[in-house]
């Protein structure tokens, strides 16, 4: 009887899966991240592995199409959607923005002030001497 030694075949296959997957996503992430349309085709052509394939992984797939749908949406957009700012982080540069400008607007009123009152010193004393 010969021996079973279908677990070496079976790890070889899951092993070749893993690897596989793994250049699927790292082509995914370097398509997205250098702001490149992300396609089935694209996706694929970067990996070395066949559409077909590419559409039987369930995350694999919803991914690509979470991205192609996003570059769809914003066309103009080159920046990778993992480095895309959030609303509450706009809103807190926002805010940080406008306790700036109100601090600068008061530094100006308060040098314009200074300014007048060394102006008029000077011409209270030039109409001294004249």
């Amino acid at each position: 009887m010969r021996a079973d030694n279908t677990h070496h075949i079976i790890a070889a296959a899951q092993q070749r899966h893993e690897l596989t997957r793994a250049k699927a996503i790292r082509a995914l992430r370097t398509l997205d991240a250098s702001g490149s349309p992300v396609t089935f085709e694209a996706v694929a052509q970067a990996a070395a592995v066949s559409r077909s394939w590419l559409y039987a992984q369930p995350d694999v797939r919803a991914e690509i199409e979470r991205l192609r749908a996003a570059h769809r949406r914003a066309p103009a957009t080159l920046v990778p959607a993992r480095q895309r700012a959030s609303d509450a982080s706009l809103l807190s540069r926002l805010e940080a923005a406008n306790q700036r400008n109100h601090a600068l607007a008061a530094e100006n009123r308060a040098l314009r002030n200074q300014l007048a009152q060394v102006l008029g010193e000077q011409r209270v004393n030039l109409t001294k001497r004249g």
